[in-house]
């Protein structure tokens, strides 16, 4: 328990300058954004030069770089992320209103591929050499040069457009209905789930056939024991740790593919608060969204660096 701690408080400090380089790379790169703040949030509404300039004077706009920095610094240590300019509202309401959508659409993903993975990557590993690892491993590597916008438009194309089994642009609230739910969560959760199903097979495949090969697999099976409580019980709890710490890793693609799903399939999620953001040059929105995905990245790697070690009692003496 004591070096769980331990990790966990050098993960802590290690996460301060990690955000606060990660809000100036967002800062720094919404400088060479060619929109102007407060023409965006006026849009085609009739004003004059003056009043331009005084919405920026009044929202800090005209102030230095490095001082909209440090306040925004400011502000991020009592917990505030801003204001959007064009509406008003807090960036941590708009996030909290938009962030569940794209948990859930992450975490359907990462089931998906989950389940997908560990039972392919199984299958291949105990027929290996013969034809389901053939079949499998050549599959799986077309798999892996797919990326999920691709994927995405391939099942649009199959199963919405030609069969019309999915609904493809529209969102229902679980609250309203289950069954509606599954439906339009469907197609964008594979579009993630199927790319990170190629990788993590792979992967799966790689562990299992090196602990087959162990002398301690051998001497069970000379013992008598089924292949399925050998595979079952001993080869997979040890094989699981690297695609473990790989699937932690993923995660952060997740959320960051969930970005560009949500778009395709005008979910409204963070991919599209974000899209409409950098549209209308609001750095407190984008740098509160990047901020919450950046932070969700870490709390999961460390959840699995956790888990990785209560799984695998060896890995505590190295920490």
């Amino acid at each position: 328990m004591t070096v769980v701690l331990r990790m966990i408080g050098r993960r802590l400090l290690g996460l301060i300058p990690l955000m606060l380089g990660i809000v100036l790379f967002v800062f720094t790169i919404m400088q060479f954004s060619s929109t102007d703040p407060a023409v965006a949030v006026f849009a085609d509404a009739p004003v004059s030069p003056e009043q331009l300039e005084q919405f920026r004077e009044e929202h800090g706009l005209n102030d230095p770089f490095f001082v909209r920095y440090i306040g925004f610094l400011g502000l991020l240590v009592t917990g505030n992320l801003g204001k959007s300019l064009a509406t008003g509202q807090e960036v941590t309401g708009l996030i909290a209103t938009a962030l569940p959508l794209t948990l859930q659409l992450t975490f359907l993903g990462l089931i998906i591929a989950a389940v997908i993975a560990f039972a392919l990557g199984t299958l291949s590993a105990v027929y290996r050499d013969r034809w389901p690892d053939h079949v499998i491993r050549i599959t799986t590597l077309g798999g892996v040069a797919a990326p999920s916008f691709w994927v995405a438009l391939l099942l649009v194309q199959w199963l919405s457009i030609n069969l019309s089994i999915f609904p493809s642009s529209r969102y229902v609230n679980p609250n309203d209905s289950v069954v509606g739910w599954i439906m339009t969560m469907t197609l964008p959760a594979l579009a993630l789930a199927l790319p990170l199903a190629a990788q993590l097979t792979r992967i799966v495949r790689t562990s299992m056939v090196e602990e087959l090969d162990r002398d301690y697999v051998r001497t069970a099976r000379g013992g008598g024991l089924h292949p399925f409580v050998v595979v079952g019980r001993n080869v997979m709890r040890n094989a699981l740790i690297n695609p473990l710490n790989v699937l932690g890793l993923r995660i952060g693609y997740l959320l960051g593919g969930a970005v560009v799903i949500e778009q395709m399939f005008n979910l409204p999620g963070m991919g599209q608060l974000m899209i409409e953001a950098v549209k209308n040059n609001e750095p407190a929105v984008v740098q509160g969204v990047v901020l919450t995905i950046a932070l969700g990245f870490v709390v999961v790697n460390l959840l699995v660096d956790v888990l990785s070690l209560l799984v695998n009692p060896r890995l505590r003496t190295s920490h």
